[in-house]
């Protein structure tokens, strides 16, 4: 006999979602986790990272952009202890509405740290062992820290810089992806003197070559340093100081040093060779489109699976998983056409297919681009540029990719997302009246093409 029909292994966003929807089917589920209520996304991840982008933009509007319009406004300072204190405290309430839920949905919590023992079975690390049914692995991901930087226990991640007593004056961040370029943007925001350090030429590779561009010009017209071509050595604490030794002989000194070289999937010692699932070289759980592992009654969503790691995507595999299992309808989530941002200053939004991949997928396409200053600037010696682009697949016309990089991007692109998903035309498009003024009427307005121009590495 089952004890439960449901153990689902994480409670972060999908987990989360898997758990109150099977609950919601009937399901008796119960849900393991070892740290926090809410996963990454809530806990040290999307939400307290949002407060630092807006904490982060303050100083700017107020010492630059406000006295252009006329505002008088006195010295100003950070106070990072209460910012600090007010994000956690509203992790706090975000994650007992989380806790809350699930026990309004019946779920059993367990606040420790669960195991798999066999197809069927969890051990928890009280020593409790459990029999469900379906076993549901959502543990998500975790940092990367290469092992092979020698000194890099020094260094601190993503999820150590929400809790830091004070902020470092000066801090080197190494990593080129979307989170070292958020935290090198809001730290520089935040008054930090910022050092990038990237082995590769251009930020953020696998993102439309103009956003690469903008943001990577940005970031150096904000005075942060980016270093390319470079790979961390070593890294030494000296008396009042780390000194990082990158691999061409360069030496840096540093308040801080955070790695941001990606995250891996959080399988080791989850004990999935106990009942033979299969995992991929990276440690990522292998699954099918319901997300069902190799072991008919284990299953997997999230981080953990590596498909493309985004909470709303957890949260919607985690649906799903739960209407195949529980209400005896199979959904397969579409992980196509689905829009993402970078919280960058300014921020980007994307959504399909960039030039290069469209050009490689269908050969002939028609670019749509523009780069103009942003009206809110007219006054100011802000020389942030707005650029929008679209992909267009030249054989039927039909808007592939959009791309911006801009103030509000993030919230432009869930909109335009819409568009993309449902394979609109140019032409409709073009059909759609413009709202006056703002910068997302120039997705409606573009006319002229663009020629085809060799991609980055």
């Amino acid at each position: 006999m089952y004890e439960y029909d449901l153990f689902v292994i994480g409670a972060g966003s999908g987990g989360v979602r898997a758990s109150r929807m099977a609950a919601s089917y009937g399901a008796k589920v119960a849900i393991a986790e070892e740290y926090r209520i809410g996963g990454t996304c809530v806990i040290r991840g999307c939400v307290p990272k949002k407060f630092l982008v807006y904490a982060s933009h303050f100083a700017h509007e107020i010492a630059v952009i406000a006295p252009s319009y006329g505002w008088n406004i006195g010295e100003i300072s950070l106070d990072w202890p209460k910012l600090r204190n007010n994000i956690e405290a509203e992790v706090s309430r975000l994650s007992a509405i989380y806790s809350r839920n699930l026990n309004n949905s019946g779920v059993a919590i367990f606040e420790e740290r669960a195991e798999i023992a066999g197809p069927h079975l969890v051990r928890l690390a009280s020593g409790r062992e459990i029999c469900a049914k379906y076993i549901l692995v959502a543990s998500g991901g975790a940092p990367f820290i290469p092992s092979d930087i020698e000194g890099a226990e020094l260094a601190i991640t993503s999820n150590e810089i929400f809790h830091l007593e004070n902020l470092p004056k000066s801090i080197v961040i190494n990593g080129g992806g979307f989170i070292a370029v958020e935290f090198a943007f809001l730290l520089k925001g935040l008054g930090v003197d910022v050092t990038l350090v990237y082995r590769g030429d251009t930020v953020l590779r696998g993102f439309d070559d103009d956003i690469r561009i903008d943001v990577h010009n940005e970031l150096k017209r904000k005075h942060i340093r980016v270093i390319t071509h470079a790979t961390i050595k070593k890294i030494s604490k000296l008396e009042d100081t780390l000194e990082i030794s990158l691999a061409n002989g360069e030496k840096l000194h540093t308040g801080q040093i955070m790695m941001a070289l990606g995250r891996n999937p959080l399988t080791t010692g989850l004990g999935l060779e106990k009942a033979a699932v299969e995992t991929a070289q990276n440690g990522a759980i292998k699954v099918d489109k319901y997300s069902k592992t190799n072991i008919d009654s284990i299953y997997a969503v999230g981080d953990v699976t590596n498909r493309v790691n985004l909470t709303p995507v957890a949260i919607r595999e985690g649906a799903a998983f739960a209407s195949t299992v529980f209400n005896n309808t199979p959904i397969a989530m579409d992980h196509t056409n689905i829009a993402s941002a970078v919280f960058s200053d300014p921020p980007v939004g994307t959504v399909g297919l960039s030039e290069h991949d469209a050009r490689e997928m269908f050969g002939e396409i028609d670019i749509y681009k523009t780069r103009f200053r942003p009206m809110r600037l007219a006054f100011s010696d802000d020389e942030t540029r707005v650029m929008m682009k679209l992909v267009v697949r030249a054989a039927d016309q039909i808007v592939v990719g959009v791309h911006i990089v801009g103030p509000d991007a993030p919230e432009i692109i869930q909109a335009v997302g819409i568009a993309v998903k449902h394979g609109l035309t140019k032409q409709q498009f073009d059909e759609t009246c413009a709202v006056h003024p703002t910068m997302a009427e120039e997705l409606v307005t573009l006319k002229d093409k663009f020629v085809f121009k060799e991609s980055l590495p």
